[in-house]
Parts: structure tokens; sequence; C-alpha cells
């Protein structure tokens, strides 16, 4: 089994990858959508990926569109970003 990657560096990359995606992460957790154990669920998903070294090497900015395949959170941001976009059409 893979070591789990550092929390900080991943951290970030979460964030990166929500920019890339646009799901405001504080909005969010400002709407109830994500909580604490959420947030660390998707960082700690993130740590154990074995493409880091891709997603760091990718713009962050844009919201432009799908994120990769072998992302552990795609499935996430996109519930995210659903209910975002509800949140804004109310």
């Amino acid at each position: 089994m893979k070591p789990l990657g550092e929390p900080r560096r991943h951290f970030w990359l979460v964030q990166k990858m929500a920019q890339k995606q646009g799901v405001d992460l504080t909005g969010a957790m400002a709407r109830g959508d994500l909580d604490q154990a959420d947030w660390a669920g998707m960082v700690t998903r993130c740590r154990g990926c074995t493409e880091a070294e891709v997603c760091a090497q990718m713009p962050g900015q844009g919201g432009s569109g799908e994120l990769p395949e072998y992302c552990r959170n795609r499935e996430r941001f996109r519930i995210l970003l659903a209910d975002q976009i509800m949140a804004e059409n109310i």
C-alpha cells in the first residue's frame, strides 16, 4: 500500500481542482453542502492518489469543465458544482 501524501500539499491540490472545476468551497461550506468531515475526506482521498504530480502541473483557474478520470474527488466536485448552480438560481 502506498503511503499517503503530505497533507498540506494535498489540501492545496484539492483547492486547485475546485477552482479548475469552478467550485466555491467556501460557499459550499456556508450553504451546508460541505462540512469539515467531507472536506477532510476529500483531502485524504487526494492524498492517496498516485497522479498528484500531474494535478500539480495543471492550470488551476477557469472552471474548465471535467476533471481527470483518475480524480478521486471528481464525483464530489460534480455534486458540489450542481448544488452551487442550484443555489445561485434560487
